[in-house]
């Protein structure tokens, strides 16, 4: 079957409003530009997401992948985003099956603006094989150092989370949105459309998902679910999402910052070079 049709209804992702600053001074500053943007699947409303808009069928595709709605991108038709009424129609070929059984539970999430999942979170973990794959701390320190040198919406404006797709510590993909799950949905709507294959990757330049938020639970399911085996992370993991990543043997590093990491899980998949860290400095009379 062929690729869905998607429009390409791109939104600005910020916008300029005036404040005071701290000596009473009138400045105009960009911040991001948040709207919502309710998906339809075949004429059925589904949910309401809080975006930036900036790849909204890539959003869309995703997050009906990471719900576990749809098994192929060729399930779908086309998906038509439409900012003049904020809305996202999804076709089809075939409908989704048991739809309304398999959305009626929800889960608040940890998710920034408290987003949701569907029922059975946990479902399908012991399904899920994740691909050989071996990170070098040479390539995790070249992972930290492209986000540093990233142009980004948080740098003009603050208020954003952001997600990264790397193959070794080459980037393919970088998005930001108002919620990390948003924008790891989008990677995973983006990988679908261009056939990304995580299970034919050399397992010596794997494919590493970055997030600037911590490493919950449903952030490791997602990457899981993408056939992602390490992700990293500048902030901390939670202890569901370390439980998680244990049971499925996935690399995750948080409090990844310039040369420092801490590597909570999957450490067999860290090639380590410790002398890439520079000298171990000691406390003071130690």
């Amino acid at each position: 079957m062929a690729l869905p049709r998607l429009t390409d209804a791109r939104a600005p992702l910020t916008r300029e409003v005036q404040a005071v600053d701290e000596h009473g001074r009138e400045l105009a500053i960009s911040i991001p530009a948040e709207r919502d943007l309710t998906v339809y699947v075949d004429k059925r409303e589904l949910v309401t997401l809080m975006t930036l808009g900036a790849h909204p069928e890539w959003l869309v595709l995703g997050y009906l992948r990471n719900q576990r709605l749809l098994r192929s991108v060729e399930e779908v038709e086309s998906v038509t985003v439409d900012w003049e009424v904020g809305a996202a129609a999804v076709r089809t070929r075939g409908g989704i099956e048991r739809i309304e059984e398999r959305t009626a539970r929800r889960i608040v999430t940890t998710g920034c603006g408290q987003g949701s999942v569907f029922g059975g979170l946990m479902d399908e973990i012991e399904a899920i094989a994740l691909p050989q794959a071996q990170l070098a701390q040479a390539q995790l320190y070249g992972v930290v150092n492209a986000i540093r040198l990233q142009e980004s919406t948080y740098k003009s404006a603050g208020s954003v989370h952001g997600c990264a797709l790397f193959r070794g510590e080459r980037m393919l993909l970088f998005v930001e949105d108002v919620g990390r799950h948003n924008a790891i949905d989008t990677l995973a709507g983006w990988m679908w459309m261009n056939g990304v294959d995580t299970a034919a990757a050399d397992p010596d330049q794997p494919f590493v998902f970055y997030t600037t938020g911590r490493l919950t639970s449903e952030m490791v399911i997602k990457s899981a679910q993408m056939g992602v085996a390490v992700v990293v992370s500048r902030s901390g993991i939670t202890q569901m999402g370390h439980d998680i990543a244990a049971r499925l043997g996935l690399c995750a590093i948080g409090r990844a910052t310039n040369r420092h990491f801490l590597c909570y899980t999957g450490r067999e998949r860290l090639r380590a070079a410790p002398e890439l860290a520079g000298p171990l400095l000691q406390a003071a009379g130690r």
